[in-house]
């Protein structure tokens, strides 16, 4: 007896409710949700006339925005938060004491430790009172303005996944980044330049490198560009003998020929359209890049307030002056990192914590308060969102036998944010005595990113991409709140 069809095959289950009766379902399903407000904005990228529109187009934010761009200035390898923000005043003193404390890093989970008191002196700064180790003295004088997260949680104390984890809300590759989702969502409000732009230290990159800042299952065009601080700004951008216009002029055939049934259904024309706005985009940046990076063109005062003047903290200040030119400029999302490569190239203190601490906070310091100082006396900071943080904390115990360095602590560590709406001079959450682990108002990385989305303008459990049968969330399928204490 012949079998029976099995006509679901390798149908999903997802697939099938979104077809079933011609998709009639899901068509009305949307009209209910549309007239209860469900969807604030439409994400798509339309079409034109012509078959394409491009997919950076300045888009209206689907909420009230309080930001217009967003500078994330990445502290790679991991910070220490109770040698520069968190001030654990019970610890000074404890130097060398073997303690019961529950830890997680690199080397494993371990129940004891043995302490390694803070190495830095704190002092108040700020009308707010903020205590700030010496390690940042010029960001001390910006604390009215800097709301302090001290309670951040991530899932990973793993660099790589860790890294994943705050830069694209999960532990796992190929999804896309902030950035990718800010550009997704909103455009760019520069059509010469990418919306999404991304600095790396002078010794390298991250590790998992463009993982870091891929546009993963959306169009190429959300991607991060990696800018450089000095030369061409962009490598490899030039093209000779009109290049770039040809190879667009055979993009918008081909796009024409789909259109007009000529070609292979198994062309998809946004993509098609996403490389035809790449190449418009590069054939325009041959000529709009270098001038958004000429700091020639600011006066000395300026260059100095960002430590140009100065060869421990030239590199790092070029990188925060340039984020400030792009975000002038529109760019919608700018990463600047501190730290690359490995060891001692990067925050990442596992021997000597104090030459590895005294070392990036004095490189980055100075240029940090100058971005703020010069974004708030140009009337930026009101409407540009600056993050700090890395993708984890450390532990207030020493990794080994001997010596002050310390492991990943992914249970608790600090971050802040400034400017685009956020509530200065205030501190949210805390750690225990020793900074072990977070213990009041935790916040996970998820619920950071649902806060600069929702800053931006854009409802972070609502704002989706679909691919592969689901509604894709940078927040994830389970959605996150954001920090309500951050916000004016």
């Amino acid at each position: 007896m012949k079998p029976k069809p099995n006509f679901c095959g390798n149908v999903q289950r997802r697939e099938f409710m979104h077809t079933v009766g011609g998709g009639f379902p899901a068509l009305a399903l949307s009209g209910m949700l549309a007239k209860d407000g469900f969807f604030n904005s439409a994400q798509a990228a339309s079409t034109s006339s012509v078959g394409f529109e491009n997919p950076l187009a300045e888009r209206p934010a689907m909420l009230p925005a309080k930001a217009k761009n967003v500078i994330f200035l990445f502290m790679y390898g991991g910070p220490s938060h109770i040698d520069t923000f968190d001030y654990k005043p019970s610890m000074y003193g404890m130097d060398g004491k073997t303690i019961d404390v529950k830890t997680f890093g690199r080397g494993g989970k371990k129940n004891q430790g043995r302490i390694v008191e803070p190495k830095w002196k704190f002092k108040q700064y700020g009308e707010c009172g903020k205590y700030v180790s010496d390690l940042f003295p010029h960001v001390g004088t910006c604390v009215d303005d800097i709301s302090f997260i001290h309670s951040m949680q991530a899932d990973s104390p793993i660099h790589g996944s860790a890294l994943l984890m705050m830069n694209s809300g999960s532990l796992i590759s190929g999804k896309p980044s902030l950035g990718s989702w800010l550009n997704y969502g909103l455009g760019s409000g520069n059509e010469n330049l990418p919306g999404y732009v991304v600095m790396l230290d002078q010794s390298g990159g991250p590790i998992s490198g463009a993982k870091n800042w891929t546009s993963g299952f959306m169009p190429a065009s959300y991607q991060g560009t990696v800018f450089r601080s000095k030369g061409d700004p962009i490598l490899n951008l030039k093209h000779t003998d009109g290049m770039a216009e040809t190879e667009q002029r055979m993009l918008i055939d081909s796009l024409n020929h789909l259109n007009a049934g000529h070609m292979s259904p198994r062309y998809d024309n946004t993509n098609l359209a996403a490389r035809i706005a790449s190449y418009e985009l590069a054939y325009k940046m041959q000529s709009t890049a270098p001038e958004a990076i000429d700091l020639d063109a600011e006066d000395e005062g300026t260059k100095s307030l960002y430590g140009l003047d100065d060869s421990k903290t030239e590199d790092f200040g070029r990188k925060c002056l340039m984020a400030r030119r792009l975000a002038e400029r529109g760019v919608r999302y700018i990463q600047v990192y501190s730290g690359g490569a490995h060891n001692d190239h990067n925050w990442d203190a596992h021997g000597d914590l104090e030459h590895n601490h005294n070392l990036h906070a004095g490189a980055t310091d100075k240029p940090i308060a100058g971005l703020l100082k010069d974004l708030k006396r140009r009337g930026m900071l009101d409407e540009t969102l600056v993050v700090w943080g890395g993708e984890f904390g450390r532990q207030p115990t020493a990794e080994y036998a001997k010596g002050t360095g310390r492991d990943h602590n992914s249970y608790g560590f600090t971050m802040w944010m400034a400017g685009g709406g956020v509530k200065g001079g205030t501190s949210i959450g805390q750690t225990d005595e020793l900074g072990a682990a977070a213990v009041e108002n935790r916040y996970h990385v998820k619920n950071l990113h649902a806060t600069i989305l929702q800053l931006m303008g854009l409802a972070p459990n609502h704002l989706s991409f679909f691919y592969g049968g689901l509604d894709h969330r940078l927040v994830g399928v389970e959605g996150a709140d954001p920090i309500s204490e951050v916000m004016a």
